[in-house]
């Protein structure tokens, strides 16, 4: 599944607003929350068990058409390539269902464990999930949340979210590569794949944040230019929050700033005057504004050129 980040990100605004948008924007919103859901909800010190893996399908799929399937391990033999009807001519076969519960105990074992290099960890784990493929849909999505379960687990990115899947999808003939030579023992090699692009996604996110910093400064120097507003105006508290709200909307700003929704109204129009806003669309109902040159880098992030 793709979507542009501008188009995510007002289809975000248009849901939290009751409005209707696309199935792929809800699979993908739903995929954010999942991932969201496994690093703040699984506490740190604690083990990771098959319940967690479930929580974690539950919320992916809980929107999703086939939301049947959310939050259980499957019951009958899929696999991946070939045809619709039968393995015939797979390109893999996964276990058959009746072993997968002893396989993901064993997995979360492996994950609860803290005698590995927490890298070496996520990458063994993440291909073992993928071996497993424990679920009808969304083994993917899962396995990849997993890695940041145990990378966050392990402390070794207790406080942010390295994006190895934008790297990994980069290249996405090697990641498969990569997990067919975990299934033929070639461990070393699927490492190799899997720590590279966690040191790639490491260098992009250091980057992303430095041109953030830059993009925020100026911003600041916009707002001093074009109104110059006290020190404690709420259109200063805005640009502290922009970043983690690439669109925002008046009860947003209220909400994440803490100040009453006419001075939100106010600073947002400092803003726009300033440039560091500008307006989504020219209706007056469910209004919503763009932060100027934020979704730019977070594009630049996902074609990897940050």
């Amino acid at each position: 599944m793709q979507i542009d980040a501008r188009t995510l990100a007002r289809a975000e605004v248009a849901s939290d607003a009751g409005r209707s948008i696309g199935p792929n924007a809800i699979e993908i919103l739903a995929s954010i929350d999942a991932m969201q859901f496994a690093i703040e909800e699984m506490p740190a010190a604690r083990e990771v068990a098959p319940e967690d893996l479930l929580a974690i399908h539950r919320v992916l799929l809980e929107r999703a058409p086939n939301r049947a399937m959310a939050g259980r391990f499957r019951h009958k033999q899929n696999w991946i390539g070939g045809n619709d009807y039968n393995p015939c001519g797979a390109e893999f076969v996964p276990p058959p269902p009746e072993e997968v519960v002893r396989l993901i105990n064993d997995l979360c074992s492996f994950c609860s464990i803290d005698d590995l290099p927490p890298l070496v960890q996520a990458a063994i784990a993440h291909a073992q999930f993928e071996t497993i493929h424990p679920f009808e849909d969304g083994n993917g999505r899962t396995g990849r949340a997993l890695v940041q379960v145990i990378l966050r687990r392990r402390r070794l990115a207790p406080t942010l979210v390295p994006p190895i899947s934008v790297v990994l999808a980069r290249d996405r003939e090697r990641y498969i590569r990569g997990l067919t030579l975990f299934r033929q023992d070639q461990m070393a090699e699927w490492l190799e794949i899997f720590a590279a692009a966690a040191a790639r996604a490491a260098t992009l996110a250091t980057r992303y944040v430095e041109l953030v910093a830059e993009l925020r400064a100026g911003w600041r120097g916009q707002l001093r230019e074009a109104s110059s507003p006290r020190a404690d105006a709420a259109s200063w508290a805005i640009i502290e929050i922009l970043p983690a709200y690439p669109i925002i909307t008046v009860p947003v700003a209220v909400a994440a700033t803490r100040r009453s929704k006419p001075a939100v109204n106010h600073a947002i129009r400092e803003l726009v005057n300033a440039a560091v806003l500008a307006p989504v669309s020219e209706s007056r109902r469910n209004r919503a504004w763009e932060a100027a040159g934020l979704l730019d880098l977070i594009v630049q992030l996902e074609a990897g050129a940050a």
